[in-house]
């Protein structure tokens, strides 16, 4: 809903393309929600991933409405405040757990506190809770019949906002990236499944972005879930020409410590060999005719 800082003074931009736009992903502002005008405004806008999906698995009660208590929510190292429906919140299955008997302040039960998290990032889960989608969203093509990412025109040119800075690595990582991960985290599946498709139509990101990304997802994802590792491998492999003379790519592999090497390495095996055998099936083909 609502976000305020304790500090009047702003702190550094999340990511590198953002802009002081109404559009802004900052959901302290634009992106609170009224009942008076949340349904209404859906009816004005594109076919989006949320209206494609409707009804959406937000907080709301069977009545449809929303109750009045409040969670205060304390975000990053900053303390960044955020505030939402504790029926909304309860959407996840881990915040439902917390809200009852864990990582409460003692002296407010209504307040909790997340110093590892990103406040731009919590702030698209918080936005994804009410309306079903983040900025920028997924907006369907209906005479391609298919699904683009939101263009926020400013100043003639696109806006694209597809990286933020994270204290945790202190650099640049897709941001579609660390919310899968936050979704994972909170137990939010189809956020998980919005976030990855975003995330397949990115383009135009650095060697060096991809490679410290795909860190960040074996990191933060557990070995079950293989969908977002699964994308970096075949990412990797389809952009082994510029990948091969990244110098980039070859200190990330000599300093090695992740299992991402091994499994692109698996990757690339199991791609050749499927090359071999597209190209020996037809020639023993012929031998028969």
């Amino acid at each position: 809903m609502f976000s305020r800082r304790f500090e009047p003074p702003q702190t550094k931009s999340f990511s590198k393309t953002s802009k002081a736009n109404k559009s802004s992903s900052s959901f302290s502002k634009n992106h609170g929600v009224s009942k008076s005008r949340h349904e209404p405004r859906q009816h004005r806008r594109p076919t989006t991933a949320a209206s494609a999906n409707a009804p959406n698995d937000t907080g709301l009660s069977p009545t449809g409405t929303l109750t009045p208590s409040i969670v205060t929510l304390v975000i990053g190292k900053d303390q960044r405040i955020f505030a939402a429906h504790e029926d909304v919140l309860c959407a996840s299955p881990w915040f439902q757990q917390a809200l009852s008997n864990q990582y409460m302040d003692p002296q407010n039960s209504k307040r909790i506190h997340l110093p590892d998290e990103e406040p731009e990032i919590f702030s698209s889960v918080l936005e994804y809770l009410y309306k079903g989608d983040y900025y920028p969203r997924l907006i369907h093509n209906k005479r391609r019949n298919s699904w683009e990412i939101e263009q926020i025109q400013d100043d003639g040119q696109g806006s694209n906002e597809s990286t933020v800075y994270h204290h945790a690595i202190d650099g640049d990582i897709l941001k579609d990236t660390v919310i899968y991960c936050t979704a994972d985290k909170y137990g939010l599946e189809e956020l998980k499944r919005v976030a990855l498709r975003k995330q397949g139509l990115q383009s135009g990101i650095q060697c060096s972005t991809i490679l410290t990304s795909a860190r960040y997802a074996y990191a933060n994802t557990p070995d079950t879930d293989s969908k977002l590792r699964a994308h970096y491998l075949a990412l990797i492999i389809r952009s082994r020409s510029t990948f091969k003379r990244s110098g980039t790519m070859q200190l990330e592999m000599f300093n090695g410590g992740t299992q991402l090497f091994f499994d692109l390495f698996v990757a690339l095996c199991n791609h050749v060999d499927d090359i071999s055998s597209a190209q020996n099936t037809p020639r023993s083909n012929r031998h028969f005719f």
